[in-house]
């Protein structure tokens, strides 16, 4: 038995004993954890604010792995190699999954979340198909792949052409990934948080030249008019998840603009069609998850070091300090950019 963590309840987590999985069957993988990245769904689950999620569960889905042993058939991945875990399982029958878009499969099981993950000491098993090895990454790097995947997803969604002016709404992980991959690009990039240390990290640390703070009144509608030259922004990603800015954010958008949601909200979302949607033509689009082939293009980006994660991690704990030290978390007050539980 083995030291692993479960949430039992809302904002209950208790330390729990697993056993290490069997010898992994046809096409699966052993595998070991060795970081889990803490995201926004995890502290959703930790709340009881996350559809779908059943207690008790183990979380864990950002993760940083080793490969201990395989399965049958099993060639993409070897013992020893250190991988990221894509944690999105889709049943390949379904129609979303023959058109590519596995992402959406209306089946997917995301591990973490839907099942058990991987804030356990114990070995476990997962499908052989959905690890990504990067051997000359660390462990902490690795652990961020996913989330730098749905940022990455969403600018791939949003299109930006060099010369356009892009614009992120909310300086979370989400917002910070896509900012990681904009900045790679020929492209204007603004920022707009309400969180003014937020806006210092996107400047001091990613070099972005335009953090906008955001005012509840709407008021820095003119700053961003100005800083555009009153063209405003071809491609808008909102990475809030609330409603209010999901609609608001039209207003900032250029004529035959993009406007991408990779924020998730529960609400119901309207809009005044005529003024901005129809009057620009714009076009609106949602990005959800992230595909299989963005994981070995994010490794590969980081492996030619294009962008430093370093800066992303400002708080660590061991997996023996979560069931006292995770609630913390949730307070935006602490001012965690990414934090990482070590496990192994």
């Amino acid at each position: 038995m083995s030291y692993a963590i479960e949430f039992t309840d809302v904002k209950e987590i208790k330390a729990v004993d697993l056993p290490d999985a069997p010898a992994p069957g046809p096409g699966e993988a052993l595998v070991r954890t060795h970081r889990m990245g803490i995201c926004g769904t995890d502290l959703s689950c930790y709340l009881g604010k996350f559809p779908f999620f059943a207690y008790p569960r183990t979380p864990g889905h950002e993760l940083g792995l080793e490969v201990v042993a395989v399965g049958e058939g099993v060639t993409s991945v070897k013992p020893g190699d250190k991988c990221s875990l894509e944690p999105y399982v889709n049943d390949p029958a379904t129609v979303a999954s023959m058109k590519g878009k596995s992402n959406a499969c209306p089946n997917v099981q995301v591990i973490g979340v839907h099942k058990s993950g991987g804030l356990r000491k114990s070995n476990w098993i997962v499908p052989a198909h959905k690890l990504h090895p990067g051997n000359d990454l660390s462990y902490d790097e690795l652990a961020l792949v996913e989330t730098l995947a749905i940022g990455y997803h969403a600018v791939k969604r949003g299109n930006p052409q060099p010369g356009e002016t892009v614009m992120v709404i909310g300086a979370g992980p989400i917002g910070l990934a896509c900012l990681e991959f904009l900045k790679l690009m020929d492209v204007k990039v603004l920022v707009v948080d309400f969180a003014q240390n937020r806006l210092d990290f996107c400047k001091e640390k990613l070099g972005i030249q335009h953090p906008v703070l955001a005012q509840a009144d709407g008021s820095h509608l003119s700053e961003i008019e100005k800083i555009t030259d009153g063209a405003f922004c071809d491609v808008i990603i909102d990475a809030t998840g609330h409603a209010g800015s999901m609609v608001k954010c039209f207003e900032f958008a250029a004529v035959g603009g993009r406007v991408v949601y990779v924020g998730i909200t529960a609400q119901d979302i309207s809009f005044p069609q005529a003024p901005f949607f129809h009057r620009r033509e714009l076009s609106v689009m949602a990005s959800r998850n992230a595909l299989p082939a963005d994981f070995p293009e994010i490794i590969e980006i980081i492996r030619a070091k294009k962008i430093d994660l370093n800066n992303w991690i400002t708080h660590r704990l061991s997996i023996e300090e979560v069931p006292e030290g995770f609630d913390k978390f949730t307070d935006p007050k602490l001012g965690a950019i990414k934090a990482v539980i070590e496990v192994n």
